[in-house]
């Protein structure tokens, strides 16, 4: 005798997934042939047609914490080849995004976050933490004067790290609670489906998965096996390593500068500020090129979790050329009005990231270990 199972359908969350960019999601009449088209779906039990199943009928523990949500890599092949406009990969997105605002904690911080007209309030949060802490601490010089232009005797170094550290902090465990429970939920969901047979996670071994899985994601692998948006695995990259290579040089700087005592401005000649020009040039070309690559794709629906992640990247990379070119250009002002403004968007990218859409690093790189630790090819 077959196995019953008691559905309870979730209109909420169906009326959610449709304002987040999964509004075609009715249209879907179960053909399978997303499963079909899509280059990089596992054999068994493949997505995104069991997803779309689920979707239709707004099962939320079965998507929430379901991994393969986050193995696609919206390529786009799905939605291109779907005989009712259905578009799949636009359903997959928003289930990824709602995902993203389930696990991030506070709650209220990812609605903030995704909705449009909180935009100001984002921007204004670290402008005043700057602006306050700043006089309290005497940190903040809004007259450096001087012959050179000096960022930190205008903003000082003491002050950036006395508002980033934490920041950083905050977000390394906001990403820790949340993993926590998406690890659970994702094994949980595999047992139940087969996907697995082993009761717990092993730490060791899934270490170890994540080691051969790392060389994918450094080769954006994934992204070549896709066809309908297979250019997309440039601009990707370029932004991938501007990050790592900006993160390497802000290392370097931050030990050069507390445990060798050496203050900038550093010479153009040096090659850690080669690799942090090459790094934010990579980021400005790279992002420009999402943007233009999403404006192109009119058939894809463009949220405006897109938009804002895309603002925050462009916006980092932009605002720091134009401060060091500014600065070279002996524009005092203007460099270190650009350099606040700079501050502010990186505060953002920093406090913000796990609950904006750059959350899927964290999480696709989880789901893609956890496929690969429990086997699933």
């Amino acid at each position: 005798m077959a196995d019953k199972y008691l559905i309870e359908p979730d209109v909420g969350f169906i009326k959610e997934l449709q304002g987040l960019g999964g509004d075609t999601l009715k249209k879907c009449f179960q053909c399978a042939t997303c499963s079909v088209a899509c280059p990089i779906s596992p054999d068994t039990r493949p997505f995104p047609r069991k997803e779309m199943i689920a979707a239709s009928w707004g099962l939320k523990d079965r998507l929430v914490g379901n991994g393969d949500i986050w193995l696609c890599h919206n390529c786009g092949d799905c939605t291109t080849l779907c005989p009712r406009g259905a578009k799949p990969g636009d359903v997959l997105g928003a289930i990824r995004s709602y995902a993203v605002t389930e696990y991030a904690t506070p709650k209220i911080v990812g609605k903030i976050v995704n909705d449009p007209k909180m935009l100001p309030v984002l921007l204004l949060i670290p402008t005043m933490i700057f602006i306050v802490l700043g006089l309290i601490t005497g940190l903040l010089n809004f007259n450096p004067g001087g012959e050179e232009i000096v960022h930190s005797n205008f903003f000082s170094t003491w002050l950036v790290d006395l508002v980033m550290v934490p920041t950083a902090a905050w977000a390394v465990a906001v990403f820790a609670l949340g993993l926590k429970r998406f690890l659970d939920d994702i094994h949980q969901n595999a047992l139940l489906e087969g996907k697995t047979d082993k009761e717990k996670i092993d730490a060791v071994e899934f270490v170890r998965a994540l080691g051969r899985v790392i060389p994918t994601i450094l080769k954006h692998k994934k992204f070549s096996e896709c066809g309908e948006n297979q250019a997309r695995a440039t601009s990707h990259m370029m932004v991938f390593y501007s990050f790592a290579g900006l993160f390497i040089v802000t290392n370097i700087f931050f030990v050069v500068l507390y445990v060798f005592q050496i203050h900038g401005p550093y010479q153009q000649i040096n090659p850690v500020k080669w690799l942090a020009n090459i790094s934010g040039i990579a980021l400005v070309i790279g992002s420009a090129l999402m943007i233009k690559d999403r404006l192109a794709k009119t058939d894809e629906v463009s949220a405006y979790k897109d938009w804002y992640l895309l603002f925050v990247v462009f916006g980092v990379g932009l605002s720091g050329m134009l401060t060091e070119m500014s600065r070279l250009a002996g524009a005092a002002g203007l460099s270190y009005t650009i350099y606040f403004i700079h501050l502010v968007l990186v505060f953002n990218l920093f406090a913000f990231l796990p609950f904006s859409k750059l959350a899927h690093l964290v999480y696709r790189t989880v789901a893609m270990t956890y496929a690969e630790y429990a086997g699933r090819k």
